[in-house]
């Protein structure tokens, strides 16, 4: 088995973080959200995984291949890294990858995060895992026949076909196939809104009597912006909390402070005079000073003190002072 990333490019739904961070490397419950992606599809899939291909976009550095390479590597898997540098849409980003399209594989966009409990159906020739949505209107969307298969794929439907949303995570028996059928429309140029889209390929192939059916996930979470990604590290906390994992570093410094669980507290932390939790990331590194934080998500060696954070997300060697309530500062940034 193989798992496809499609990255795309820093994003601009999250800045100023993804200034300096590629959001799909944003920790969550303190590790990068593409490192939970693929562990999460390696825990469902239950199969040996023989490569992970990451497509990512020249301006994420010179450090990012590597980070990748070893999360891949932490799993048993080989990790190829490939560049999709324009934005041409999700049919050319995987493409970007073709060399590493054979066999059985799993694509899955790395801005999602989800929980699921459920076994592939590998006699399938796709499975589109999906996840019933209150407003369907908002994503695309598949139809059902009366045998659970995918009989149709609607983008954003104006009017009520379906309320089973669309996630971005795919299985395909054949990455051959798959290839075959994204290079037509690279060859032709068949374009939407100037961008080559995985759905006209789906679609082709629905259309020649290839099955899909549905995987569906407990939990979805997004991390497109700021407050959607604060919220999804506060589930991933309380389901890793529900799950006995110790969230919490032997390293940290504590001086008359207070843990309210769930929270992830990194190496080296320094607490003082403060209340931590509930709904907390700090990342390695961090001081807490002479302030309260809940449902907030601070990352790598950040200063903080006599602050009053809720639904708070500070960056990498971010320093802030003061009484701020709702804020969203990138790296290196100063409030005082």
């Amino acid at each position: 088995m193989k798992i496809i990333v499609p990255m795309a490019g820093r994003g601009s739904r999250l800045r100023p973080h993804t200034l300096t961070v590629p959001k799909p490397l944003i920790p969550i419950a303190g590790k990068p959200i593409v490192h939970r992606l693929v562990e999460d599809i390696a825990g469902v899939l239950n199969q040996e995984i023989e490569e992970i291909a990451f497509i990512i976009h020249k301006d994420f550095g010179d450090k990012v291949p590597g980070e990748l390479i070893a999360i891949a590597e932490k799993l048993g898997a080989k990790g190829t890294i490939y560049y999709q540098n324009e934005p041409l849409g999700t049919a050319h980003a995987i493409m970007c990858a073709k060399e590493s399209m054979s066999g059985p594989i799993v694509v899955a966009y790395a801005d999602t995060l989800f929980r699921a409990d459920f076994t592939l159906d590998t006699t399938a020739d796709s499975v589109i895992w999906v996840k019933q949505v209150a407003d369907p209107s908002a994503f695309g969307v598949v139809q059902l026949n009366d045998k659970n298969e995918i009989v149709d794929f609607v983008e954003k439907p104006k009017e009520f076909v379906s309320d089973l949303a669309i996630i971005g995570i795919y299985y395909f028996k054949s990455g051959e196939t798959l290839r075959s059928e994204l290079q037509y429309l690279l060859d032709n140029n068949v374009v939407k809104g100037g961008e080559y889209q995985l759905t006209d390929g789906l679609e082709n192939m629905k259309q020649k009597g290839l099955k899909f059916v549905p995987g569906t996930v407990d939990e979805w979470m997004d991390c497109g912006n700021k407050n959607v990604t604060v919220e999804t590290n506060s589930r991933m906390l309380n389901f890793l909390h529900n799950d006995g994992e110790n969230l919490v570093s032997a390293t940290i410094k504590n001086e008359n402070s207070t843990i309210i669980p769930p929270c992830f507290i990194g190496d080296d932390v320094v607490l003082i005079n403060a209340t931590v939790g509930p709904n907390v990331s700090l990342g390695k590194g961090t001081t807490v000073q002479n302030s309260t934080i809940k449902n907030s998500l601070v990352q790598t060696n950040a200063t903080i003190k006599n602050a009053t954070l809720d639904n708070a997300m500070i960056g990498n060697h971010a320093s802030f002072d003061g009484n701020f309530t709702s804020i969203s500062i990138g790296d290196y940034s100063v409030l005082e």
